[in-house]
């Protein structure tokens, strides 16, 4: 499990494809254990850092979450999802301040400000890698996952 402390950085990174580049829901990242963790606009889970990307497009979101009510930063379609059944790379870089970095196929996209409050938005319980799949329409969907690497400065 990983504790997002203050002045610790953390890194993530995943290789994975979908089967269907639009018509599926899907996310990845670091959260709280959840039973259901695929929702609209990150609301089905409580803490996190993640990707999702939602059904009907092919923009994903990513999403620095506590406890879902007292603060969520989220960055909308700050890229894309790659072709159908096409691998691509997604990963994050918290600097243990201020700033995470965004990465699609190991290229910098997006930095984003969580702004000088730490308490505000990184989550203060234990989060696990976490991963899920959910079809958009009547038809089966895949996720073929690579790997997965997480790490958390001690």
């Amino acid at each position: 499990s990983f504790l997002p402390a203050a002045g610790k950085r953390i890194v993530f990174k995943a290789r994975f494809k979908v089967s269907d580049a639009t018509q599926s829901d899907w996310i990845m990242g670091l959260q709280v254990t959840d039973t259901t963790p695929l929702a609209a606009d990150g609301d089905g889970v409580t803490d996190g850092i993640f990707f999702q990307k939602d059904d009907g497009d092919t923009n994903i979101d990513f999403y620095v979450q506590k406890n879902a009510t007292t603060g969520q930063l989220t960055t909308t379609a700050w890229t894309t999802a790659s072709a159908a059944d096409t691998y691509m790379t997604l990963a994050f870089v918290f600097d243990g301040k201020r700033t995470i970095d965004l990465f699609k196929n190991d290229a910098l996209i997006k930095s984003v400000d969580i702004g000088g409050t730490f308490a505000t938005y990184m989550p203060d319980t234990e989060l696990t890698i976490s991963f899920g799949l959910q079809n958009g329409e009547a038809v089966a969907k895949t996720m073929s996952v690579d790997y997965i690497f997480a790490a958390i400065e001690r």
